[in-house]
């Protein structure tokens, strides 16, 4: 799940650097190529709940054939009984088929005023037996860093929940 979430916390990057100034979240689905290239695809639907199954059905069923993936939309966490804007990520890592991560990162949308992301959340931690969930965390904010314009919006907007 190492690899997994490094990748994960790129496409974070990237999507934070998406919304921060206002565009809508188009869900992507990423991964790692057995020859460990970076891929994605934009999953343009009508309807985001479709786009969203879609997304997800893709993710599980591993059509691209790759090592790892993660499918990246937009969604809602509730923290503390309030429900806030979140970018959501499901990860997987394909050679243990059942393991599942999936990571929320709540933020304010720029519509408020001003745009703020805040700390990542672990919303799933299912068998991922190569790792645990700090490892695993701290792989994914080594991907935040090696997108280079996402960590630079995630570093200035970022703020800590009350």
């Amino acid at each position: 799940m190492i690899a997994a979430a490094e990748l994960g916390g790129f496409f974070a990057a990237h999507a934070v650097w998406c919304v921060s100034d206002g565009d809508l979240l188009i869900p992507i689905l990423a991964y790692a190529t057995p020859d460990g290239e970076r891929e994605m695809e934009r999953l343009e639907h009508d309807d985001l709940e479709v786009a969203v199954k879609a997304g997800v059905e893709r993710l599980e069923a591993n059509e691209m054939e790759a090592d790892d993936g993660v499918f990246v939309f937009d969604g809602r966490v509730t923290i503390n009984e309030v429900t806030h804007d979140a970018i959501i990520l499901e990860h997987r890592a394909y050679l243990w088929p059942e393991s599942k991560l999936i990571v929320a990162v709540p933020y304010v949308p720029v519509e408020s005023g001003a745009f703020k992301v805040h700390r990542p959340m672990l919303l799933a931690w299912e068998k991922c037996d190569d790792c645990d969930p700090d490892t695993a965390m701290k792989s994914f904010f080594h991907g935040v860093a090696e997108h280079e314009k996402g960590a630079e919006v995630w570093k200035t907007c970022f703020e800590e929940r009350e």
